[in-house]
């Protein structure tokens, strides 16, 4: 099985170079308003922004930055198929502006957005985003009423195009050999993810920027994983270091990105090298956690009715039979991205590796 992966420079407002019912899953983490790192950004997409916050208008600054992410939810309508999702990871903002101090609620913001046009908001997700600050108050310290509570999660909103789900031709592979485990579908559509940290990555573009805390691979390859099958398009508006496209390749699934700084580039050239290991060590540890579910329900005295098709071992529901986890085994680069090739997963899941990968 081959994948491919293309990256398209330029502005995600018009999404011209995707044509319309191209692609199946939006992954993706936009630039939050209200947080200060961003401000340069939202000021050139719209100049009244920067007027609003020298002014200390934080709600007009908000709208601001919310009216031109809304150009972007928009152009997604066209491209994305009926029934085909959009997941946008996003946190809210704390800030003073105009001496008074307030939460930005982004989240719910955006969701009025897509509710707005026409896209029916389905059950989110809450990620609990530990950070390593022993404060988890801002404000006055000890003392009552005047100290907040320190925002630690961020939201997994989740969107379908249009009021009908995605049909499939019967028995089609793709679907099923994309399953995941009975013990993952009651962990991953869980409305909270705890224990996935963020990671701390330098952006190299055009300008050098520190995001902290930025989203991790194990985000959008769950969501890959939740709401796509084999042959599948990912796209993401809001490229970066291409963690969407790292995530879709470990996946089997093609991507797109779209990014309106070129620099991002060469840093995504950076991590791709090193998403054949990380790969590897997803595989094996979803293989390695199932072998353990299935050890536990055995010593608890647990039958299992049914066999992996290409497993040694058993699985709790028909569906699970068919699943089968892919490795990278060829990465090639092309005119507008990569070609990735995926082979049946072959790791010895059952070895503890003492090295691991980095996550990427």
């Amino acid at each position: 099985m081959e994948t491919d992966h293309r990256v398209h420079i330029g502005d995600s407002r018009s999404l011209d170079r995707l044509d319309s019912n191209s692609v199946e899953l939006v992954v993706t983490s936009p630039p939050y308003p209200m947080i200060e790192m961003w401000d340069e950004l939202f000021g050139s997409l719209d100049p009244t922004v920067k007027r609003h916050l020298e002014a200390g208008r934080g709600r007009a600054a908000f709208e601001a930055m919310h009216t031109a992410l809304d150009a972007v939810w928009e152009a997604l309508r066209d491209v994305l198929v009926d029934g085909g999702i959009a997941c946008i990871n996003v946190g809210d903002a704390t800030r003073s502006l105009g001496g008074s101090f307030r939460r930005y609620q982004n989240h719910a913001r955006i969701v009025s957005a897509f509710d707005e046009l026409g896209f029916e908001p389905l059950p989110s997700i809450l990620w609990r985003k530990p950070t390593n600050s022993a404060a988890k108050f801002m404000g006055s310290g000890m003392l009552p009423p005047n100290a907040y509570a320190t925002l630690e999660h961020e939201h997994l909103l989740v969107f379908r195009n249009g009021t009908d789900s995605r049909t499939f031709e019967p028995n089609a592979d793709r679907r099923y050999t994309a399953a995941y485990f009975w013990e993952e579908r009651n962990e991953w559509f869980s409305d909270l993810w705890t224990g996935i940290t963020g990671r701390h990555q330098q952006l190299t573009g055009t300008e050098d920027r520190d995001r902290s805390a930025a989203y991790p691979i194990t985000i959008p390859y769950r969501l890959i994983s939740m709401y796509s099958v084999y042959g599948d398009t990912v796209f993401d508006p809001f490229w970066g270091t291409g963690t969407t496209t790292l995530a879709a390749m470990a996946a089997g699934r093609h991507s797109v990105g779209q990014e309106l700084d070129s620099g991002f580039e060469s840093a995504f050239a950076e991590r791709v090298e090193g998403i054949s290991a990380v790969t590897d060590r997803i595989v094996a540890d979803r293989l390695r956690s199932h072998e353990q579910f299935v050890a536990d329900r055995r010593a608890d005295g647990e039958p299992f009715a049914y066999e992996a098709d290409h497993y040694e071992f058993p699985v709790m529901t028909k569906q699970e039979m068919p699943l089968q986890l892919v490795s990278i085994s060829d990465i090639e680069r092309t005119g507008q991205g990569y070609t990735v090739t995926h082979e049946p997963a072959d790791v010895d899941w059952r070895t503890d590796l003492t090295e691991r990968p980095p996550e990427n």
